[in-house]
């Protein structure tokens, strides 16, 4: 018996969720969970459907696309363990953060290696037992070192590539090997503070909050659809390295919660937006 996810997108219809579990139990799979939700704006239908049973994956999908009206986008997703790659730089909370969650179960992952372009936490990654690549980018062109980066990457075909404080903006070349595949931590509740130093900015904003953001890379900077975020209090007294250090503990967190949800397939992306069941 093999426990799987569907995951289904569609233009609204009436009685969508009768024909999608009539069709569950025509097939006899037992519905662990169910969640839905109707985007009312754009008229669009979402399901995250846990099920149970044997299945025969071909007739199944068959099924739904015979059910479902035009337009209709399903996914039923192995339950297997899902196998990342983390990229980082110099900075170690957020990677370490992961790992540790990784070792105790607390994240249901795969961490295939880590790759950096400095090799400040190779020490810690391999303290996991995790191989850590080093593709330094010195002396090479933008495109050079992204090729060295994606053959780096692709070896391990990964589900998903984490940025854990990656501090490179990745070409279109790059995201376009990943859609909706690749999961960045911002240093800001976006959309405010987009790009560099943004606690410098807020600091001379003088914000009372600041916040982390983690969301799916896309070509525009900074704003691709956003999984998590998260904010803490802060005032006058605080410096611009202060906020940063105070960010720290949110920006592990928020980048540790989206990825979770988007291993555990609860993340849908609709155009510029995500829904999460």
């Amino acid at each position: 018996m093999e426990k799987k996810t569907l995951l289904t997108e569609c233009p609204d219809d009436m009685g969508l969720i009768a024909k999608i579990t009539n069709i569950c139990h025509k097939h006899q799979l037992n519905i662990i969970n169910n969640k839905e939700y109707v985007d009312n704006t754009h008229d669009q239908f979402f399901m995250r459907t846990e099920l149970e049973g044997y299945f025969n994956d071909t007739t199944f999908l068959a099924d739904l696309d015979h059910a479902l009206p035009q337009g209709s986008k399903r996914r039923l997703i192995s339950s297997d363990r899902k196998k990342v790659v983390i990229m980082v730089t110099k900075e170690a909370h957020c990677l370490g953060d992961i790992l540790v969650k990784a070792f105790d179960g607390s994240l249901d992952i795969e961490i295939a290696a880590v790759v950096g372009n400095y090799n400040t936490l190779q020490g810690l990654t391999e303290k996991f037992d995790i191989p850590f690549h080093h593709v330094c980018h010195e002396g090479l062109s933008r495109e050079e070192h992204e090729q060295k980066l994606l053959e780096a990457v692709q070896q391990y075909q990964p589900n998903y590539v984490v940025l854990a404080k990656y501090m490179r903006i990745l070409t279109p070349n790059f995201v376009a090997q990943f859609p909706n595949k690749i999961i960045n931590i911002h240093h800001s509740f976006l959309p405010a503070f987009i790009g560099a130093k943004p606690y410098q900015q807020a600091f001379e904003r003088g914000v009372k909050i600041i916040g982390a953001t983690a969301h799916f890379v896309t070509n525009d900077l900074d704003e691709g659809p956003i999984i998590t975020q998260n904010v803490i209090p802060v005032d006058h007294s605080f410096s611009a390295a202060e906020m940063a250090k105070s960010g720290r503990d949110v920006e592990k967190s928020v980048l540790s919660k989206a990825l979770g949800l988007v291993v555990d397939d609860r993340v849908f992306v609709h155009g510029n937006r995500t829904v999460i069941l």
